[in-house]
């Protein structure tokens, strides 16, 4: 069964704010799409891994009458702090699809929607992101990272660096916890977990640039489930160790309006 991992990210410089009237000639928007395939879990804590889609899109940069936003140059370096836009989606976790499941309740596709901060230097980036979950779970969750970044020729660059991801109760209960009704008609404990840091891990990505427009972007990730959400009862007949591979074409736009 197919599931999506659909992400997306706008990094803005606070520096790259500008009031003088831009050259006719440039963009107005200038942003990036990403899709591809991706293997992963079919539901957190699962053992059993699917392919699937996955997309992502950034945003390089906006000009909204005098006003600029990024930078229309899509070769420029981007350096300093910036706001970050932040989107996940969640795929329905069905226990028809998972004997192991059987039982507990269907937990609906989710949406997330957010801000962050991130920094960008040349040789390492790092990011922090809220969200919430507009449609689904309803819960906050939290994202961080940093990464070293290596540049070993002008059209490659490979990154790594460590993740943490946070959410609240809710958020902890949807997805690793199981109700008294649910227990009797699994077999698993009852459990209710509460929130805080549910996984750690890392990151490892590597970007080719194809042209100026094309690249091939890949990443592959390792994620360990942490507190509540190690200890569940649905984690502990999976795995608490999660792996994720993703490989895609990037395709940069430019629009003039």
């Amino acid at each position: 069964m197919l599931r999506a991992a659909i992400l997306a990210s706008t990094l803005i410089p606070a520096a790259a704010m500008a009031q003088e009237a831009p050259d006719i000639g440039s963009p107005d928007l200038v942003f990036t799409l990403r899709g591809g395939a991706s293997v992963a879990p079919g539901y957190f804590g699962s053992k059993e891994y699917e392919v699937g889609p996955d997309a992502s899109f950034s945003l390089q940069y906006l000009r909204l009458g005098k006003f600029e936003f990024g930078d229309a140059d899509p070769l420029a370096k981007r350096y300093g702090f910036g706001l970050r836009g932040s989107f996940r989606y969640i795929g329905k976790r069905d226990p028809a699809d998972y004997p192991e499941l059987a039982g507990l309740s269907v937990v609906d596709q989710s949406v997330e929607l957010g801000m962050g901060i991130g920094y960008t230097a040349p040789n390492v980036q790092a990011f922090a992101d809220v969200r919430y979950g507009v449609i689904g779970h309803e819960s906050w969750v939290g994202e961080a990272g940093i990464d070293a970044v290596f540049n070993p020729t002008p059209d490659l660059r490979l990154r790594a660096g460590p993740r943490v991801f946070w959410g609240d109760n809710r958020y902890a209960r949807t997805y690793f916890g199981v109700t008294a009704a649910e227990s009797g008609a699994s077999g698993l404990a009852a459990y209710t977990p509460s929130g805080g840091a549910l996984s750690a891990g890392i990151e490892l990505g590597a970007f080719y640039a194809l042209n100026d427009e094309w690249g091939i972007d890949s990443a592959l990730t390792w994620t360990r489930l942490t507190g509540d959400a190690g200890a569940s009862p649905i984690v502990a007949q999976g795995d608490r160790d999660q792996f994720k591979l993703r490989v895609g074409l990037t395709k940069r736009f430019s629009f003039n309006f």
